[in-house]
């Protein structure tokens, strides 16, 4: 076959696969969802833009409503103000404790559930799960939660939010079909002939090909982590414990501007100042999962995927 015959051969397969079409009825399905999905993203990114250039805007631009989508009389006073407050910087360190150490508990207790659930092997792990499960739809509620944390000595502590939550039932689901559907099982029968523990298994094994899962798992706990607020406003009175949600609350919606002196210039400067403190402090508080996402969304669809679909 000489080479002109080949670039023929090509070009009549480009035109037979232009030619090609898909179907009007699914052309214009596409358009739409990609036209709901443009809306989407204007609608979720155009405040978080105007969040942003206020936050990094002067007092008296952002109180006069001349900010838009880009800073006017840049100024970096809001986010000085929210890293020299002591309460903002102690709730941060208390929000990274919780976030790093419950991830780690979380994802390991998880794990711990998850894998023997997940082995056929494993008698009566039907009744578990269906458990577990039960524990999802029905809960015991508030006050016998908040009885169980007093009576084991956690209250008013950093277990208080650590422990009680520590294990997800959703989490549980898709770990447990992760390891059932994606670890072959001759990969636990070569372990078995080699004469390895379960434990071992698991550690060399399992683990080593359960990245993305672990990623998906480390994501999802962390969040809850850091966004906690509900558990630590019930569990928790040392406002030296509190995470970043319970001081930023404390200062968005308790607190008044403290104008200690009586100048009515300077009273109106601190009063237009704690407006944009608004803007710093939801940029401060969301920062870490804005860093953290990145290096494991490449992970997430397909932890979650391939632990849903069999194959």
């Amino acid at each position: 076959m000489t080479t002109i015959t080949v670039i023929s051969k090509l070009r009549r397969d480009r035109r037979t696969a232009a030619k090609v079409r898909e179907p009007f009825g699914d052309r214009v399905f596409l358009i739409v969802v990609k036209i709901m999905l443009v809306i989407a993203l204007v609608l979720v990114l155009l405040p978080l833009i105007y969040i942003v250039s206020s936050s990094f805007s002067s007092p008296a631009a952002v109180n006069s409503g001349r900010v838009s989508f880009w800073p006017v009389d840049f100024s970096l006073e809001a986010y000085r103000s929210v890293l020299s407050n002591s309460e903002v910087l102690q709730g941060y360190y208390n929000s990274l404790i919780y976030a790093v150490a419950g991830t780690a508990i979380s994802v390991t207790l998880t794990v711990a559930i998850a894998y023997p659930l997940s082995r056929k092997t494993f008698y009566g792990r039907n009744v578990l799960m269906t458990l577990l499960i039960f524990t999802m739809l029905f809960s015991g509620g508030l006050i016998p939660t908040y009885m169980v944390v007093h009576d084991l000595g956690m209250l008013d502590t950093r277990w208080a939010l650590l422990i009680p939550n520590a294990i997800g039932v959703w989490q549980v689901i898709i770990a447990r079909t992760f390891f059932a559907n994606s670890i072959p099982d001759e990969l636990y029968e070569a372990s078995m002939l080699d004469g390895a523990s379960e434990l071992r298994t698991l550690r060399s094994v399992v683990l080593p090909l359960s990245k993305p899962l672990l990623a998906v798992l480390a994501l999802m706990y962390t969040i809850y982590q850091w966004n906690t607020y509900f558990d630590a406003l019930v569990y928790l009175r040392d406002p030296d414990l509190y995470p970043l949600q319970i001081v930023l609350r404390n200062i968005l919606l308790l607190n008044t501007p403290r104008t200690g002196a009586t100048d009515l210039a300077q009273q109106m400067h601190q009063i237009q100042l704690a407006n944009v403190l608004r803007y710093a402090l939801i940029v401060v508080s969301s920062l870490p999962v804005l860093i953290i996402y990145p290096f494991v969304a490449r992970h997430f669809s397909k932890g979650v995927l391939v632990g849903a679909v069999k194959g």
